[in-house]
């Protein structure tokens, strides 16, 4: 299904067999192999792909951003249709020259907004400078100009966020104000960064919602970075699949969701949690293709499982019945865990004496039961009290009020010798695995040490045998081993994690966000082996995240949270098909679903546009 049909020199921007290295001292790695896309004005285009993958290497040599050295552009072309030079090559821009279109045709929005923001400075300062810079008004102006763009990307209290530092309002916010920055100058062109991807699901559908009046308002294009093949789903009209530096398939959105040629797309596609049906296990790329030591892609053979999205689905699809049995199966034991009337409350005034005068509750009379085996999904947005509740059940923060009766034990108020004897059984995966890994420390070492402080086998021999047989189970080697935190990617260090939390042999373990900052492939990997060590080992989970989908794959039953109590709680799919409250079910509705009939609709609302 053609988009609409547009004359070539409507084009904005060309790329043809773009070449971007990066030059170390032992070799030269292509980070971007031979890319070539059109992009029309009013367009939106979606690149998509896992990181590693280029999609952020491309846009930064577009911007021509590439840090060099290392990093340079060895060959192609970048054609930019400027309002007002006509067609120019980018590449052959001195920085004097392409300062003008950067910032004044060509903005961007970084994918961290907290390292992209001054710390120093105040948001509205930092929006007046691109302004001052680039347009000839005066500071008041520019000033007035700011506080409208702030209205227009729906800050909350503008003139408030003028005079704010970036530390003082939220990482929603934060990523507002950079919208805002990168739309002062009216830019033909807007690349975006991964701008959603640790945004609550609420915050990332309102930040696409504006996105698209931008770009509908201004007849802008843009290019859309993300792994989330969903996201790209609701704002796209074309996608690019990055892997490996190239483009194995680009086309129109309905095309590339309807009918995937490569078998990359499909296990994009086909990884991601799904709302609508319950999996047993999340299908990965390797499910679809086999990649050689060289980095080039087979069909599926015959060593692979699936051929079609579809038949991943399908041959994974978990019945009601099943579901019934094992819910009734587990509501039959006696609870491991009991959360009673439990309050978490932080004071931030105090009176004349030192007396709390008021105070934020974080976690506000909360009660409930979890059951061996059980995987409770604790869901809500950022600020409910999720990551607060986990951590007073483990008591890494003591709780106000409330009790917390873990294997039949009363554990709210136990001494810090006994507490230390209780984190053998009960442990925590926290959400950043790079900041919970000692830096100096192996991740040998970081996995051992546990066993060694609680005693756990006679000597450091039968430790390291058993660590690395604990690697082994999280699909690493033993010669990780002696390796340090900063050699592994994202996943493998989640993995690391992982590990270290089973040196313990515990008996439960609160998750708390461990995928949330995951590509969806990467994240189907760690989903499936935290079921499949559950299943092994008759673990019982507390999985925390700001994601329905995620929760819904993992969890026997949901609970939602909302400013500190329970909006909720019921199992998985109850809570999906019907559920009781207006909060959760704009949960729900907020989640990028990427429906073929919620693709057909957008596009044709686009269609008539052009």
């Amino acid at each position: 299904m053609a988009l609409s049909t547009h004359r070539e020199e409507d084009f904005l921007l060309k790329v043809n067999n773009l070449k971007t290295v990066f030059v170390t001292e032992d070799s030269e790695v292509t980070a971007v192999d031979d890319v070539s896309f059109t992009l029309n004005r009013g367009e939106t285009l979606g690149i998509v792909g896992e990181s590693g993958s280029g999609k952020s290497v491309t846009a930064l040599s577009i911007m021509k951003l590439i840090p060099n050295p290392p990093g340079k552009i060895v060959g192609g072309q970048i054609l930019f249709n400027s309002p007002t030079k006509g067609i120019i090559d980018l590449v052959s821009l001195k920085e004097r020259e392409m300062l003008y279109e950067r910032g004044n045709e060509i903005a961007m929005i970084f994918q961290e907004p907290m390292t992209s923001l001054n710390p120093v400075y105040t948001c509205g300062n930092q929006v007046m400078e691109s302004i001052l810079l680039h347009r000839k008004v005066s500071w008041q102006e520019a000033k007035r100009i700011t506080i409208d763009l702030f209205k227009k990307v729906e800050l909350p209290r503008a003139e408030s966020i003028f005079n704010a530092y970036p530390h003082e309002i939220s990482g929603g916010q934060k990523q507002r104000v950079m919208i805002a920055m990168a739309m002062s100058c009216n830019p033909s062109l807007l690349i975006a960064d991964e701008p959603t991807t640790a945004l609550d699901v609420t915050v990332q559908a309102r930040i696409l919602d504006m996105m698209r009046h931008l770009r509908d308002e201004n007849d802008m294009s843009i290019i859309f970075i993300t792994h989330d093949l969903g996201v790209v789903a609701e704002i796209a009209d074309k996608v690019a699949v990055m892997y490996r530096g190239k483009i194995v398939e680009i086309g129109d959105t309905f095309d590339i969701f309807n009918t995937p040629q490569h078998p990359y797309t499909k296990s994009l596609l086909a990884c991601r949690p799904r709302l609508d049906i319950k999996l047993k296990v999340l299908p990965v790329a390797s499910d679809f293709m086999n990649v050689d030591m060289e980095g080039v892609i087979t069909e599926k053979s015959t060593e692979q499982k699936y051929s079609s999205v579809g038949e991943a689905l399908l041959l994974n699809f978990t019945d009601d019945e099943e579901i019934h049995e094992r819910n009734a199966y587990l509501a039959s034991q006696p609870p491991i865990l009991e959360v009673q009337n439990l309050k978490m409350y932080f004071p931030i005034k105090k009176g004349l004496f030192g007396k709390s005068k008021e105070v934020v509750k974080a976690v506000d009379d909360v009660s409930f039961v979890v059951y061996p085996g059980e995987t409770i999904g604790l869901v809500g947005e950022s600020g409910c009290g999720k990551t607060t509740l986990g951590r007073a059940i483990l008591r890494l923060i003591e709780p106000t009020d409330g009790q917390i009766i873990f294997d039949g034990r009363n554990i709210t108020h136990i001494k810090k010798e006994e507490l230390r004897k209780l984190r053998k059984d009960v442990q925590i995966i926290f959400q950043d695995p790079y900041s919970s890994l000692n830096p100096r420390m192996t991740i040998g070492e970081a996995i051992l040490e546990p066993m060694r402080v609680n005693k756990i086998y006679e000597n450091d021999f039968q430790r390291k045998k058993h660590t690395i047989e604990l690697l082994e189970k999280v699909n690493l080697s033993k010669k990780h081993f002696e390796r340090y935190p900063h050699e592994f990617s994202g996943g493998q260090r989640q993995r690391i994690a992982i590990a270290r939390a089973l040196a313990l042999n515990p008996k439960f373990i609160i998750c708390d966000e461990s995928v949330s900052a995951l590509d969806v492939s990467v994240q189907a990997q760690v989903l499936n082996l935290l079921n499949s060590l559950k299943e092994e080992f008759n673990f019982t989970y507390i999985f925390i995240s700001h994601d329905l989908s995620v929760v819904k794959f993992m969890s026997d039953r949901i609970i939602v949270m909302n400013k500190g109590k329970i909006e909720e709680i019921g199992y998985a799919e109850d809570i999906y098909k019907s559920p009781k409250t207006e909060y959760t079910q704009r949960l729900i509705s907020s989640i990028p679903k990427g429906n073929l009939e919620d693709i057909r609709r957008a596009q044709l609302k686009r269609k008539i546009k052009f």
